[in-house]
């Protein structure tokens, strides 16, 4: 079984943030496999179905996003999943808006819900999707707590895409191929 986590904060307030990208691919993800990602459990909204044969579950942790760790922790320890077999989509403001980055392992780069995850797991060894968000402008809190610019919304609905596009590569092509495809600007923008 394979494991996709996409990081944001729980509640309307926050729907729509840059720091909901993680969310928004998951629920890309949840629709295109038929998914229902309705069900409180380990810590998050979780649902389980599978794609090209391949089982998957898929987790938006209810933890907010500096104790993401817990989700994903859980929901690993239940299944006795691998390392190799969870991916963690989530924003980055170092990155220009839209653009993707997957790695295989990594650091936190200063993001707390990847912190939290490599604290709880006890490595940082485990892929990360990484989606632009645009390098803030005032303070980085206000940035990642706001919403896209009116201008930004049409690019970033084909990132979010291509980073569902990209999930999928890694589930059935595996994360060399993946990164080769996917890191970069948005070759459409």
């Amino acid at each position: 079984m394979k494991l996709i986590v996409g990081l944001g904060n729980p509640g309307k307030k926050y729907a729509g943030t840059r720091h909901n990208v993680g969310f928004e691919v998951v629920d890309r993800l949840a629709a295109r496999w038929g998914v229902d990602l309705r069900t409180e459990k380990f810590h998050g909204f979780f649902g389980a179905g599978s794609f090209r044969g391949e089982r998957v579950a898929l987790v938006k942790p209810l933890t907010f996003m500096n104790l993401s760790g817990q989700a994903v922790a859980a929901v690993g320890t239940f299944y006795k999943l691998e390392l190799d077999d969870l991916l963690v989509i989530v924003d980055d403001l170092a990155l220009p808006v839209g653009q993707l980055r997957l790695r295989q392992r990594g650091s936190s780069g200063g993001h707390n819900g990847l912190q939290d995850i490599s604290n709880r797991l006890g490595t940082s060894d485990w892929c990360r999707l990484r989606v632009g968000i645009g390098e803030p402008i005032g303070d980085s809190v206000s940035w990642v707590l706001g919403r896209f610019h009116e201008s930004e919304l049409p690019q970033m609905a084909s990132s979010m895409d291509r980073a569902a596009d990209a999930a999928e590569c890694w589930m059935t092509d595996g994360v060399e191929l993946s990164m080769t495809r996917f890191n970069g600007e948005d070759p459409s923008a």
